[in-house]
């Protein structure tokens, strides 16, 4: 990231902002081609229930004759699709990406079709087993015995395959004046179809020789024909029309057996009841269900308009039981039961997630295995990382029979939108735990997660000005607010009661009277104040309870004591400030401003210490890793950008297909969880730095930013994670080797041990030490037969070892003197004479085969040097190794050796004399200079110290 202009702040020079030099950091190589995120890795999606597609139902007959039927529940998510146990609605299978947006499904026993784009695929236990392909796009699509049949999308025609060997068997084109729009196989028909189409027609097909049998003409309005399903009567099926209106229609004879109709939207699923109850479940694009009586003409039952929040896309009765089950858009399956054959529907089961796309979350509690999201359908969700069926939405109270009599939806019975949220699970099972804040909305309410309902507190400000940022301290004894009119005020969690009030004007609040008093006693009006009095954008506590940050959308960061409620500090920044975030474990403030950057404050120190850019869109949301390691930020331009704090610079970017609107990182440090604006999930991205060594490489602004899809609904395990990476692009390990010598003006000592060098020195005084106290004798030779001397008692003859004891005068000759390794790398590697420039290589190789040798055989070598060629050699080594400022001790070893060895040898021969010279010179330069950093650093530390 290249360094921003150093500015001043308005406050102080306590509040100056890094400069160039703050930021400064060594040259790295040049990235190489980018390859997308290097420490994240799409994991899972999380929340994702059904959408538009209608959902498609198969039950399992028990084998036994008390078991009960086991039914399956197979809803689309885009571009996968999920299997649900209706038991518990408990999630079973969740399939791969199909490539294409799912249009239709279609289920038997043991396997799934899905039609996605222009193909049909099969499942079996969630794998990709066989797949229909076609020129067109496909909509419809229906299993018909052997037979797999599909609508195309513009519905011009369709086409049928073998299910077993997946040939095209036959395509049927349709008039160009009929645009199919959905069919039915009518029971016992062998080998029909009847086609519904947009002009409202039926045409009944035979999908084996292709012919038409027969066209029902519309309904005199020509309504679309949008529903179409089979009755339990024999030739009676039931039409869903586009203009609200059902006929129940007898295609043998082609009569009307009756007609009803919804007065509000239009027909979007038609059901019968098929327990034996003559009843007719209609659905509409209001989301609301119809049930109508056939035993008496069709007369209405029931109508719930609050079923849900969207059209009613799935309706289905489950055969032998008073069950119906419902799915819709909103992101939500339902079971309905009816306790009588002419009974209300009383909601049974349901599996619902966001209707609308999440704006905010956080996790919840310190284990990494929850998620707090907050979303435009108005509703605070729990959500639960490891298993689906713990998410839950947290209750506002009894709104749906406030709904059902007023009229109107649940979702305007609600809060208004969560804008900001704060939580501490630290007193959970004792009192409220999560304080949030609504859109233009004066009131802070607390909720109770482990009781999945809203808290027993509103907490309200005195000023009237709209919540806009929340805080629960690290201990979950209080939270605070703060207004659009810049009143900050601090609750007990447990009672409710205001504590405190801190100021960002004037003197300090203190402690807050009761409100029946406050209230009582007039205000003054103060317009100076007034107009001081600036919105709050942010709050945030510290992990001890001693300091109290708030921000301004004007700029300034307030710093309050916690229990006195003074102010101590203002910082004024040079752009407006929208949000902030604390990471209480280091006392660091990410502050994200209007000018495209984000500022890291030590709210110790009161400093900004990091200037963080790079951004090409206003800032959304950050979040801090779990170790304060790593920033990570969203923004307006779809990039994910991570931050390492150390260093200052961007490690890490990818771009998402849509915006993400907020993210939080999990306790543990194992997943990245990120919101999108388009995206009603919560998408879980693995941190690879769990898993696998990453190297955090700078990534230059200027690279392009590659675009990672998001995480899909099937997940990914733990193991897999390495097949993550593009095919052909390798991650890049950047593996840093240290170089022979950092700079130019240090002194780089050598890697032997200390021990060597000193055995080295003190070689003779372990020698002394070492030596025996008396020479050994060797043994006296004694023959294998010792000879004996004749007389009384046994006496050996020792004459003959006598004799062979005498010394003999012989002497050896002369050896000749014998060049050894060490005497013929010095030769090679010293320069001609001291004004010669040394090879660096042959010098470095030189004493690198020195220090391999141990202290008693590299002092015999030295002692070893005879000749006046050789001395003056490694005098012009030494020196040359101490201008290049490498193995300091060990040259200081060797040369002590060397002079105590050959000091008279030196003086009396000339020959050598510049060669000591340059060494004394040398010696005497590189002296000083370690004194000097010696005694710089000294110097520096004493000074730390005592600061």
């Amino acid at each position: 990231m290249p360094p921003r202009p150093n500015k001043r702040s308005k406050n102080d020079k306590d509040g100056s902002e890094p400069g160039p030099s703050t930021l400064a950091a060594p040259a790295l190589p040049p990235a190489p081609a980018p390859v997308g995120s290097r420490l994240f890795a799409p994991f899972r999606a999380l929340g994702y229930v059904s959408d538009h597609v209608p959902f498609s139902m198969f039950v399992h007959a028990p084998k036994g004759a008390l078991a009960k039927p086991t039914i399956h529940l197979v809803t689309s998510v885009g571009r996968s699709w999920l299997m649900w146990d209706a038991d518990r609605i408990t999630l079973l299978f969740a399939s791969p990406d199909a490539g294409a947006p799912i249009a239709s499904l279609a289920q038997t026993g043991t396997e799934v079709f899905a039609a996605a784009g222009s193909r049909v695929i099969k499942y079996v236990r969630g794998k990709e087993a066989a797949s229909y392909a076609s020129s067109d796009a496909l909509a419809k699509v229906l299993l018909f015995g052997d037979q797999v049949i599909a609508l195309k999308a513009d519905g011009t025609g369709l086409l049928v395959w073998d299910k077993e060997s997946g040939d095209l068997t036959n395509e049927i084109t349709f008039h160009a004046s009929f645009t199919a729009t959905d069919m039915v196989h009518p029971a016992t028909y062998l080998n029909k179809i009847l086609v519904g189409s947009r002009e409202g027609e039926l045409q009944l097909w035979n999908i084996r020789t292709g012919t038409l049998i027969h066209t029902f003409p519309p309904t005199s309005s020509a309504s679309s024909v949008t529903a179409l399903v089979q009755s339990p009567a024999l030739d009676v099926v039931g039409v869903g029309h586009l203009d609200g209106s059902v006929r129940v229609l007898d295609i043998r004879t082609g009569e009307l057996v009756m007609s009803v109709k919804m007065e509000e939207g239009s027909i979007t699923g038609v059901a019968f009841r098929m327990d034996g109850a003559l009843v007719l479940a209609t659905a509409s694009s209001t989301g609301a269900i119809a049930l109508w009586d056939l035993a008496k003409g069709g007369r209405v039952l029931h109508i719930n308009r609050t079923t849900h929040e969207q059209a009613v896309t799935g309706l289905e009765w489950v055969a032998g039981q008073p069950l119906l089950v419902s799915s819709s858009g909103d992101n939500s399956v339902k079971q309905w039961v009816f306790d009588a054959p002419t009974a209300a529907p009383r909601l049974l089961k349901f599996r619902a997630g966001h209707h609308a796309p999440p704006s905010f979350i956080r996790y919840y509690g310190t284990d990494g295995k929850q998620i707090l999201t907050a979303g435009r359908d108005r509703s605070l969700r729990y959500t639960s990382v490891v298993r689906d069926s713990r998410s839950h939405e947290l209750s506002q109270g009894s709104l749906v029979k406030k709904a059902i009599g007023l009229g109107v939806s649940v979702d305007n019975l609600k809060f208004q939108p969560i804008t900001a949220l704060s939580s501490s699970s630290a007193r959970a099972k004792d009192w409220d735990d999560v304080l949030t804040a609504h859109a233009a909305s004066s009131t802070a309410h607390t909720w109770r997660v482990q009781d999945k309902r809203l808290g027993a507190h509103a907490l309200e400000t005195a000023d009237g000005g709209a919540v806009q940022a929340v805080c629960v301290t690290a201990c979950g004894n209080f939270g605070l607010a703060g207004s659009s009119a810049g009143d900050i005020r601090m609750w007990n969690m447990q009672s409710g009661r205001e504590r405190k009030s801190y100021g960002i004007t004037g003197d300090r609040r203190g402690d807050s009277r009761p409100g029946i008093i406050e209230r009582a006693k007039p205000k003054k009006k103060d317009r100076d104040v007034r107009k001081q009095v600036t919105a709050i954008t942010g709050i945030a506590t510290d992990a001890l309870n001693t300091i109290v940050v708030a921000s301004t959308l004007e700029g300034n960061l307030y710093f309050f004591d916690f229990a006195t409620t003074e102010r101590q500090h203002v910082l004024a920044l040079d752009s407006s400030i929208t949000a902030i975030d604390l990471q209480r474990d280091s006392n660091l403030l990410a502050v994200v401003c209007d000018d495209l950057a984000v500022r890291l404050i030590d709210i110790e120190t009161r400093r900004v210490v990091r200037v963080l850019g790079g951004f090409k869109g206003r800032v959304l949301d950050t979040a801090f890793s779990p170790d304060a390691r790593w920033l990570l930020a969203t923004s307006l331009d779809a990039v994910v950008r991570t931050y390492d704090i150390p260093t200052g610079r961007l490690v890490d970017a990818f771009r998402v297909p849509s915006v993400a609107t907020s993210l939080t990182f999990s306790p543990t440090g194992d997943f990245l969880a990120t919101s999108h604006i388009d995206s009603l999930a919560v998408h879980l991205w693995a941190n690879r730095a769990q898993f696998s060594d990453v190297a955090l490489r700078h990534v230059s602004e200027d690279d392009d930013v590659l675009e990672v899809a998001l995480p899909s609904v099937q997940g990914v395990d733990d193991a897999s994670l390495e097949g993550l990476e593009p095919v052909g692009q390798p991650e890049y390990t950047d593996i840093y080797t240290t170089p022979e010598q950092l700079a130019d003006g240090l002194l780089t000592l050598s890697l032997m041990p200390r021990a060597r060098w000193q055995t080295l020195l003190n070689l003779d005084t372990i020698r002394a030490r070492n030596k025996p106290k008396e020479p050994p004798k060797a043994p006296e030779a004694a023959p294998f037969f010792l000879p004996t001397v004749s007389g009384l008692e046994t006496r050996f003859d020792v004459s003959a070892a006598a004799s062979a004891a005498v010394p003999s005068h012989r002497l050896a000759p002369t050896a000749a003197f014998l060049e050894s390794d060490f005497t013929r790398r010095l030769v090679a590697a010293a320069p001609i004479d001291a004004a010669a420039n040394a090879d660096a290589e042959a010098v470095g190789a030189f004493f690198e085969y020195a220090k391999s040798l141990s202290p008693s055989a590299l002092d015999l070598e030295i002692r070893s040097l005879v000749d006046l060629a050789h001395l003056a050699a490694f005098l012009r080594l030494v020196a040359a190794r101490l201008a290049q400022k490498r193995d300091f001790e060990a040259v200081q070893a060797f040369l002590r050796v060397f002079l105590d060895v050959h000091q008279d040898v030196l003086v009396a021969n000339a020959e050598v004399r510049d060669a000591l010279e340059d060494v004394r010179h040398r010696q005497r330069g590189e002296s000083e200079r370690l004194r000097e950093l010696v005694s710089y650093s000294l110097g520096t530390l004493a000074f730390l110290r005592g600061a």
